[in-house]
């Protein structure tokens, strides 16, 4: 894994976009602050597995999150990315060791197996590994077949008529504009798949995207027709570009769109954005917890909420001042419920997190 510094000019960068604020209670847009469990429950279990579902939803998740990618035949995949040598045993299939490539996605090069050059029959016989070994061990590798989203939306509905609440679901279209390239766009599946199952054509659903574009269109379609359907617009660092903005020869950046005319601009066609938890407060340069910058307050003035993304339980991934202990791979409840409780005095509306149990009691308790 990368060191820790491998964050600072990302939070430093997201604090020259946004200025700080004093550090003070900031009331949330929403009504109730949701826990999203981010891929499932993905600190517990293998990520987009339905036993990572399973987990997030029976620890209160109150919306689950599957990222979108294509298959060859045109099926909806629930992965991160369509990448998958290092979530999946797709390596150890000497079936498919030609199919080993390099492609150029997003704009970076990046080899490996791609779920675009598989049938879902042939993905069907992959099985999912950890993602973060180092941190998370591998015990669950091997057990789980890979999902898709029609599988998905059956699993949820199913939970959530068995638990007798609702769960929502927040889909995230990936590579959105290499797979339009490819002849594999994703966005009219997507509402066709919601239009085809009863439980989403009521309970909660927000649509999520690093692009623009395929919002807009997305919020064209939808109308005022589907209340029960959101759009998130998602905000990477600030110095990078929205893959099909790059793609057009745009100039525009993730800081300029998180700067209050940018956020105006995200207002005409999304209901909240999603950030990296460090452009809502940063760390400082020692790894310490820094003060909120303005970005919630300018975001709620145009009416959009802000999930940020992703809050984890190991002492990697926290500020310092919520560290037990020094090495990074402790696994630390108390710290990650620590830091969460100070993003909620923040004012932050909804959170993705890789353990909703923890989630759930960074918000139940306060």
């Amino acid at each position: 894994m990368k060191p820790l510094g491998w964050l600072l000019p990302l939070l430093l960068a997201a604090a020259v976009a946004m200025p700080a604020v004093p550090r003070a209670h900031e009331p949330p847009l929403a009504a109730r602050v949701l826990v999203i469990g981010h891929r499932g429950a993905s600190a517990l279990r293998p990520e987009h597995t339905l036993a990572s579902y399973a987990k997030a939803i029976a620890d209160g998740a109150d919306v689950v999150e599957p990222d979108l990618v294509s298959s060859r035949d045109g099926v909806l995949l629930v992965r991160h990315e369509n990448e998958i040598g290092s979530t999946t045993d797709v390596a150890q299939h000497p079936e498919f060791a030609a199919r080993k490539t390099t492609r150029t996605v997003d704009g970076e090069a990046v080899t490996g197996w791609f779920t675009e050059d598989f049938t879902l029959a042939e993905l069907k016989t992959l099985r999912a590994r950890e993602r973060l070994p180092q941190l998370r061990g591998t015990r669950y590798d091997g057990q789980f077949q890979l999902v898709t989203f029609d599988e998905f939306i059956d699993f949820v509905a199913a939970e959530a008529a068995a638990r007798g609440r609702v769960v929502g679901i927040i889909p995230e279209i990936k590579h959105g504009t290499y797979f339009a390239a490819r002849g594999l766009p994703m966005e009219d599946k997507l509402l066709a798949a919601l239009a085809a199952h009863a439980y989403t054509r009521t309970a909660p659903v927000e649509i999520q995207s690093f692009e623009i574009g395929n919002l807009k269109y997305l919020r064209g379609k939808l109308g005022q027709e589907h209340p029960n359907v959101r759009l998130l617009q998602l905000l990477d660092e600030p110095g990078k570009q929205p893959a099909d903005v790059a793609a057009a020869g745009g100039a525009l950046t993730y800081a300029q769109m998180m700067t209050p005319a940018g956020l105006k601009e995200i207002a005409t066609y999304a209901d909240a954005i999603g950030p990296d938890y460090h452009a809502v407060i940063p760390y400082r340069a020692d790894g310490t917890l820094g003060e909120p910058t303005a970005l919630v307050r300018a975001a709620h003035a145009v009416g959009l909420e802000v999930h940020p993304y992703t809050f984890r339980p190991e002492n990697y991934f926290l500020a310092k001042d919520f560290w037990k202990g020094d090495d990074p791979r402790t696994c630390n409840p108390e710290g990650m419920v620590a830091e969460v409780r100070a993003y909620l005095d923040a004012g932050i509306d909804a959170f993705f997190t890789d353990d909703p149990g923890l989630g759930r009691r960074a918000v139940d308790g306060r």
